[in-house]
């Protein structure tokens, strides 16, 4: 089955966020005409505790988007940004939601962050996507949304590791680091991914 999964849409990674993707406001008009395109329509919603550790403000003398070691990982310190029942982890209201058959929410635990739409960045839990799309016989995973060199980079290794047949829809997504992005794009097609622009689908 032909799955689209929209990662992030939100109002905190959106101009006027607190952690805005440059130009991220510009895919919208095409995330929604894609949906027509497919079968199965998936969205991945951020979703912190206020007290989550990837929060700059919850680190006392550090910086936004400094990065530490944290539970034997780096972490990049960010905004305080999509708060559980803030008007900024709202999705876009430009985005067509009807056709959205399920939301899956990441980021909840507050010592962890959480980019990939599948697990959390340590792998220690699994949001049940892999088991949803499995249970709805979707093979082939068409991914757009935000942020290009993080969530969306991240959901795609994680369903290619899966099994998935996993393609980037690149004039469907922005980077917060676009240069960044294009090293990130050839990982992707190392890992066998696919990327391919929305004219092509």
């Amino acid at each position: 089955m032909k799955t689209l999964i929209i990662i992030d849409v939100q109002n905190d990674f959106l101009p006027g966020g607190s952690l805005a993707v440059p130009g991220g406001d510009e895919i919208i008009d095409l995330i929604n005409r894609l949906q027509e395109k497919f079968e199965l329509i998936i969205a991945t919603q951020d979703w912190h505790p206020d007290s989550h550790s990837s929060f700059a403000a919850n680190h006392l003398g550090k910086s936004e988007f400094e990065s530490i070691q944290l539970h034997d990982q780096e972490q990049v310190l960010w905004p305080v940004h999509c708060v559980q029942n803030s008007q900024g982890a709202e999705f876009s209201s430009l985005l067509q939601t009807s056709k959205i058959e399920a939301i899956f929410r990441k980021g909840m635990n507050p010592e962890l962050d959480s980019y990939s739409g599948f697990y959390d960045n340590a792998y220690e839990k699994s949001t049940g996507l892999a088991g949803y799309l499995k249970e709805k016989k979707a093979e082939d995973l068409y991914f757009c949304g935000l942020a290009a060199d993080y969530c969306v980079y991240f959901s795609i290794i994680d369903a290619l590791n899966q099994g998935f047949n996993a393609t980037l829809i690149e004039d469907a997504t922005r980077a917060i680091d676009p240069s960044k992005f294009e090293v990130l794009k050839i990982e992707i097609i190392k890992k066998g991914g696919t990327i391919l622009k929305s004219t092509d689908l």
